[in-house]
């Protein structure tokens, strides 16, 4: 066990919801899907119960409107809500007046329900990075302190690899930036902090990765899946790629006993908790 805390989200939307699925399912369609969501988040929370353990949910207002019951239960648990967008548009795909209405739309819903301040936000696909930094002046004008949205990884959907690894205040910024974790091996910076990832590697790598950050590093790490991550018997879709197919479905058989695993091998707790806004944080270039 080791002795950092570290921070453990919950991406909130369902299977037919991720961007690997936008060229074959339209969002005007997302209503006629059975919706998995809300079962599968109820899982979560029972295993995080289980082990003990407080996380983040990062959690889409399309889901809420429709489960707000989903919503309360989150927060009356002791878990920290945050928002992931209403309906998970990439930041890349967005005006700046498009991304003000949405995050602001979504913050205030998931206030009405929850009772409560939303000061977390995560980008759809870690959308934000060099050609849209703009986006963090406008969260932090919409009220958010802090965001889990650049991940410092070379990918060929997003990724940011200047980016530091590790929690920063952009330049001129209250807001926090808060990475997803990634291991460094000599120049190049190597994603372990979950999503496909976790699921592709033996778990073995997993942890040692993680526990590098946590005693070479000696700093906290964030780690990050998806409700439908644990979802084997969810709809397979037909038609999509061969990488999309891997990508999305590779081991969802295994996650579950991993994910146990995971919460027994390390202390976890909320990222308003482990990473607390008011904080101290390096400065970084990038100007809001």
């Amino acid at each position: 066990m080791g002795a950092l805390c570290n921070a453990m989200t919950v991406d909130v939307e369902d299977y037919f919801q991720v961007s690997a699925f936008e060229p074959y399912i339209a969002r005007d369609e997302w209503d006629r899907h059975g919706a998995r969501v809300e079962r599968n988040t109820g899982r979560i929370l029972d295993l995080f119960a289980e082990a003990g353990i407080k996380g983040t949910f990062f959690t889409l207002g399309w889901v809420a409107e429709r489960f707000p019951g989903l919503v309360r239960r989150i927060v009356d648990e002791g878990h920290e809500l945050a928002s992931h967008g209403y309906s998970h548009v990439r930041v890349t795909q967005q005006t700046p007046e498009q991304f003000r209405e949405d995050v602001r739309r979504t913050k205030d819903l998931l206030e009405s329900i929850a009772g409560q301040p939303v000061n977390g936000y995560r980008a759809a696909s870690y959308s934000i990075g060099r050609d849209n930094l703009w986006a963090l002046e406008e969260l932090e004008a919409a009220g958010y302190r802090y965001s889990s949205s650049i991940y410092p990884i070379r990918h060929d959907l997003y990724g940011m690899p200047e980016a530091p690894r590790f929690a920063f205040r952009p330049s001129g910024c209250a807001l926090v930036e808060i990475p997803v974790t990634t291991l460094q091996l000599g120049e190049r910076k190597w994603p372990c902090g979950g999503g496909g990832w976790f699921r592709l590697f033996p778990y073995a790598l997993s942890r040692w990765a993680l526990r590098q950050v946590n005693e070479r590093d000696g700093q906290a790490s964030v780690f990050y899946f998806h409700p439908w991550e644990i979802d084997p018997g969810q709809p397979r879709q037909t038609g999509i790629s061969l990488r999309t197919r891997v990508r999305h479905y590779l081991n969802l058989d295994r996650m579950e006993t991993r994910l146990r695993q995971l919460l027994r091998d390390f202390r976890w707790g909320r990222m308003d908790e482990v990473f607390p806004p008011e904080g101290e944080y390096p400065s970084w270039h990038p100007q809001c």
